[in-house]
């Protein structure tokens, strides 16, 4: 079967060729959350009932099946460039489903999932130095199984997101270096694309707040420098550490397109405004997971999302038409459009 062209290669390529020209944004849903909190991933079930007689205190969480069918929902209305899924969801919606078949969205799996996005309940596994981790293996996102040939067509993914979290300890962080220029290598050899996401430190790096965005920078612009284009990020993940730090990196290097990530939900303000400053100041890519799959009408919240960066409104009046869109359709807000309009600090960790 042909495959419907992919609205992400496209951009990327328009992007390429006019650096400072061209207007793409590349809007991703992050919905790989199974492989940080297990359980709580779907987001938490607001129905009367919880089940299995759970007390409401203790939480009560959408299945397996509701993440997948929201997953569905949002590859069906076609606005994001690329979805983001566990390898094992990936089999199903892809390989299994052929979601992607006839869309223009990129499908692409978590490659790698360092302890410091194991955020279980009870676990203080984000709170310690983070250490390298693969649960999914890279023939195993492309083909579903292990195999010799890695040319031949697949039906899973071609694209992985590879995280690293530099925190400053030289035993750490070499550990964490080695183990992505093992994956570069191997991703190389299967032709498979990835994307970089690189957190701040997740422990304390023994320097101000205010200077975590230098070192992330720095970090960023070392670790790539020695390697080629065959082995370079499409693109990069990282926080949103502020309009300094974000225009400095993406100015340096034309050909390195920069993302932001989302982190924790907040208000609707906060992830509309987030996007918003994010392309001001020079990212081209925007991946939101806990912000979308938290949203009351996730459709509705990715709409504006792609609204706000195609330049057809402005953050303040996207959350005025966002809550105008809840009361018509009957969806209970979780906040007043008054305290929605509020700006509070995101998390941009997992812990």
């Amino acid at each position: 079967m042909i495959q419907t062209k992919k609205s992400l290669d496209q951009k990327l390529a328009r992007i390429h060729a006019n650096p400072s020209g061209a207007r793409d944004f590349i809007l991703a849903d992050a919905k790989d959350a199974d492989m940080a909190f297990g359980v709580q991933a779907p987001g938490p079930n607001r129905s009367d009932a919880c089940p299995h007689g759970y007390d409401r205190s203790q939480g009560c969480w959408k299945t397996l099946e509701d993440y997948r069918r929201q997953i569905r929902e949002v590859i069906d209305q076609g606005l994001v460039d690329i979805m983001l899924l566990s390898a094992s969801n990936l089999e199903k919606l892809a390989m299994e489903e052929r979601r992607f078949e006839r869309s223009a969205i990129t499908p692409a799996a978590r490659a790698n999932d360092t302890t410091d996005v194991w955020a279980v309940r009870q676990g203080k596994y984000p709170a310690h130095p983070s250490r390298h981790f693969r649960s999914a293996g890279i023939d195993h996102i492309k083909y579903g199984k292990q195999v010799n040939q890695h040319l031949t067509p697949f039906t899973g993914a071609d694209l992985g997101l590879y995280s690293i979290t530099f925190t400053n300890d030289i035993d750490w962080d070499y550990a964490a270096l080695e183990a992505f220029h093992e994956f570069r290598l191997e991703a190389e050899r299967k032709r498979f694309r990835y994307f970089l996401e690189v957190f701040n430190p997740n422990v304390d790096p023994g320097f101000s707040p205010e200077q975590v965005g230098g070192f992330l920078n720095d970090h960023i612009i070392r670790c790539l420098a020695g390697v080629t284009k065959v082995g370079r990020p499409l693109f990069l993940k990282i926080p949103y550490n502020g309009p300094g730090p974000l225009e400095e990196l993406a100015s340096y290097d034309p050909g390195l397109i920069v993302g932001i990530l989302g982190g924790s939900a907040g208000t609707t303000l906060d992830a509309f405004q987030l996007i918003h400053d994010a392309q001001k100041y020079g990212a081209r890519v925007a991946l939101f997971g806990r912000k979308i799959n938290l949203s009351e009408h996730p459709l509705a919240f990715i709409r504006f999302l792609r609204e706000i960066v195609d330049g057809n409104i402005a953050p303040v009046e996207a959350v005025k038409a966002y809550h105008a869109e809840l009361s018509a359709a009957g969806i209970r807000p979780q906040r007043s459009l008054q305290d929605d309009l509020y700006l509070t600090e995101t998390r941009q960790s997992y812990s």
